[in-house]
């Protein structure tokens, strides 16, 4: 069970539990608690299914690729541009963003300069990210266990002082829908699928256990999400946007601690899984050297954040909002694709899958429209 299901599921759930977790406390306490808590389990389901169907994609096509190389494959060339954009970018964007907010977090445990924490982490998380999946199985395995006792902490002494009208007010309208771009950001590891399958066929655990791994990978985030939220709500008197910024002043050193110690693992995890993947599309989407592709994966981030790219909170939601709905309509069409010129594949019922597609499409194509007239307006 530790090696054919754990160690899988914790590289799903390490890529997944990363800056988004921050979020949500401040989000469904605007938008409302029980909006929140069923759109995440409404939402770790449909990944769930969105996993079975990139996995099944992977074990279909032969060679190495990741989602660019899929779409170059399954949807030619306006795919792959397409692909560029909603794949290879988000990522980029998703590392700055870790570097962006890693230091915050390593201050609050060790005090010092911003320039030094934020170097400390990009050298630590950039060559973490060089080793192969199978021994970063083993690294992930370690920072969730670690992840998920510090939001146990945050619930023991949080969920006591937790306001119980929070909880029961049940009024949803339109403005609950707001709730949808963080929580599908929170959720995300769509990239970092094509990993879970690699450490299957480098660890040469049978592919049986690959779907309760990707079950297991996809609900868990979300049960960690709503204990973190019940905690914070309880220690927090005004619940900020970044779940620490409200607790400074007033709660005691050590939960500031803790905090940190959960931002800095959470934030080492998602670094190191999704700078592989961005890794490995630059070498076997792009047919880069190893080594170059080593070398971008480590510089791009810190000059783009070097740039300019410093906003937290709009990444996400541009991410959470376009980027992610585009992705898995994209997926979907790549499978629809793969399922004509590639039938037969035992991992994933294709009637099953026809038989979700249409309801896939629906919800994220209402999120995409729903979130460009927001953004219009």
């Amino acid at each position: 069970m530790y090696k054919n299901i754990l160690l899988p599921a914790s590289i799903l759930s390490g890529s997944i539990i990363g800056a988004g977790i921050f979020s949500l406390p401040f989000v469904f306490n605007k938008f409302g608690a029980l909006a929140g808590f069923l759109s995440l389990i409404v939402f770790a389901f449909i990944y769930a299914l969105i996993y079975f169907i990139y996995a099944d994609v992977v074990l279909r096509t032969e060679g190495e690729h990741r989602f660019i190389g899929y779409s170059k494959i399954y949807l030619g060339k306006t795919g792959f541009v397409v692909s560029i954009f909603v794949g290879l970018v988000q990522l980029l964007l998703v590392l700055t963003v870790y570097l962006i907010l890693a230091p915050s977090f390593t201050q609050l445990i060790f005090g010092g300069s911003y320039v030094f924490h934020f170097l400390f982490f990009w050298l630590a998380g950039s060559l973490m990210a060089l080793f192969n999946t199978r021994k970063i199985a083993w690294f992930e395995f370690l920072i969730v266990s670690g992840i998920l006792f510090i939001i146990f902490l945050v619930f023991f002494f949080g969920v006591k002082n937790t306001d119980p009208s929070f909880i029961q007010n049940f009024n949803f309208n339109i403005n609950s829908l707001g709730v949808l771009g963080p929580v599908i950001f929170a959720l995300a590891g769509i990239m970092v699928v094509p990993e879970v399958v690699a450490y299957f066929r480098e660890s040469s655990s049978p592919l049986k256990f690959l779907k309760r791994s990707l079950l297991l990978g996809s609900f868990l985030p979300a049960l960690a999400y709503i204990a973190f939220v019940l905690g914070i709500l309880g220690l927090s008197k005004n619940v900020s946007v970044d779940s620490v910024s409200g607790l400074m002043g007033y709660a005691p050193q050590w939960l500031l601690a803790l905090l940190g110690c959960l931002g800095f693992l959470s934030l080492a995890s998602s670094y190191v899984l999704v700078g592989l993947n961005t890794r490995h599309i630059f070498e076997y989407d792009f047919s880069l050297s190893a080594n170059l592709s080593k070398f971008l994966v480590i510089f791009i981030p810190p000059v783009l954040y070097f740039l300019g790219i410093k906003g937290f909170t709009e990444v996400i939601s541009f991410t959470g909002s376009i980027f992610i709905p585009l992705e898995i309509i994209l997926l979907i069409l790549i499978w629809i694709k793969a399922n004509k010129l590639r039938p037969t594949n035992d991992f994933f019922d294709s009637k099953i899958t026809k038989a979700t597609l249409p309801f896939l499409l629906a919800v994220f194509l209402i999120v995409l429209v729903y979130e460009i007239i927001k953004l219009i307006n």
